[in-house]
């Protein structure tokens, strides 16, 4: 039962970005529903921890497993199969600025191999209703708010109803109140669809707005710390 409940589970895992040694004996499990902050400096290896976990680093040490992948045997190929499984969302949106709002997202959906038109639209209606866009599927992403941009790629994280999203600074080129807006979105799909969340920041105002669980990376290491005593 404890392994169906874990989507993140890595033992002794070392992190490289090419050569370099990033993190070393990273121990960290996350179980479903779970919503977790993952702090520190910039360049101690948020970033690079979450891109072991979702493929785009190779886990060269250690266990590491993640929504049913080991990510020590995992194959190039193996990478979209994940990310099926997986809701990412980016500081900067990584939207297509040439293609409207729902064109965003019958992209990410025929990627990961859906194909019935009808199920499509119908799966578009729902993630926009869900981040409170229903009327904006038609906008293009540069005639949106920054706050209205990561909605979108929030519900693009959410097309393939993922157990686990990994978000890296989702609030970071955002300002204070749209962080707030973003951060009670996130939380409220966290709550209601039982969606673990992952979320890399640096910000620690929401941490005390929003208080949960807190891992943070420090030289070279990930220790869990109490979210009442976090300190630049």
């Amino acid at each position: 039962m404890e392994e169906e409940n874990t989507l993140i589970n890595l033992k002794n895992a070392f992190v490289f970005q090419g050569k370099n040694l990033v993190l070393n004996g990273v121990d960290v499990k996350v179980r479903k529903g779970e919503f977790i902050y993952l702090i520190g400096k910039t360049g101690s290896g948020k970033s690079s921890l979450l891109k072991a976990l979702y493929g785009d680093l190779p886990l060269q040490e250690g266990e590491g497993k993640i929504v049913g992948f080991d990510l020590r045997k995992l194959k190039v190929a193996d990478v979209p199969y994940l990310r099926r499984k997986l809701g990412i969302v980016f500081q900067d949106f990584q939207l297509l600025m040439d293609r409207t709002v729902a064109d965003n997202l019958i992209f990410a959906l025929k990627a990961t191999g859906w194909k019935d038109k009808v199920k499509i639209q119908e799966r578009i209606n729902d993630v926009l209703t869900q981040v409170g866009l229903r009327t904006k599927g038609y906008r293009f992403p540069h005639e949106l708010s920054g706050g209205e941009q990561q909605r979108v790629t929030i519900a693009r994280a959410l097309l393939n109803n993922p157990s686990l999203i990994l978000a890296d600074e989702p609030t970071g080129n955002l300002d204070p109140e749209t962080s707030d807006d973003i951060m009670q979105l996130i939380l409220k799909l966290n709550s209601e669809l039982h969606t673990a969340v992952l979320m890399a920041t640096h910000n620690y105002s929401i941490i005390e707005k929003f208080p949960g669980r807190v891992i943070r990376c420090i030289e070279g290491k990930i220790v869990e710390e109490d979210a009442l005593r976090i300190q630049l």
